[in-house]
């Protein structure tokens, strides 16, 4: 059975073990190889530690998917990044700035009942609309977004992905995808 809970302290290594899953999976073909072998779950537990996510007064609010109590997915909302800067904050808009799931559970409804938490704690916070980030050659997540009612709305960014070895950052294509909340 599928339950959605906001996230724990205590679930830092199994969000970042989901997230890097979500990466390798849904990332492969789109990063490099040598960037989705390196990926540490230890590393960026502690990073989510150290930005507090799982903190009642963080801006940003966690939800975990799990499946007969194991860990799913998990989405991050709350608001709207300005230059996707978590220190440039507009409160105008909501923001889903993450959206993962163990690859074993793509297409049994555990990103649909995600995105449907999401869109209900964005509404919560009285947000109308709500943006989202997609790598453009990420065609399995357009699609997603796309049954789900959202649109690309014109605005294009880069994500720097870094390299090793000195070598500067790959930048990939980014498009914002809006949705309304209010209908």
């Amino acid at each position: 059975m599928l339950t959605i809970r906001r996230e724990e302290p205590e679930d830092a290594e199994a969000i970042a073990r989901v997230h890097i899953h979500g990466w390798q999976a849904g990332y492969a073909g789109i990063m490099p190889d040598e960037v989705l072998r390196r990926l540490n779950p230890l590393a960026w537990a502690q990073r989510r530690r150290d930005l507090g996510t799982a903190e009642p007064e963080h801006p940003f609010t966690t939800l975990l998917a799990e499946v007969d109590g194991v860990l799913a997915g998990f989405t991050t909302f709350g608001p709207y990044r300005n230059d996707q800067d978590r220190d440039d904050l507009d409160p105008a808009y909501g923001e889903m700035v993450a959206m993962y799931v163990e690859p074993a559970h793509w297409g049994d409804g555990t990103a649909r009942s995600l995105l449907a938490a999401a869109r209900d704690g964005l509404a919560a916070r009285g947000w109308r609309e709500y943006r989202l980030w997609v790598l453009e050659d990420n065609a399995r997540a357009r699609r997603f977004y796309e049954r789900a009612g959202l649109s690309t709305d014109g605005q294009r960014s880069t994500y720097p992905v870094p390299l090793a070895g000195g070598r500067p950052p790959l930048h990939l294509d980014e498009l914002r995808y809006v949705g309304r909340l209010d209908g």
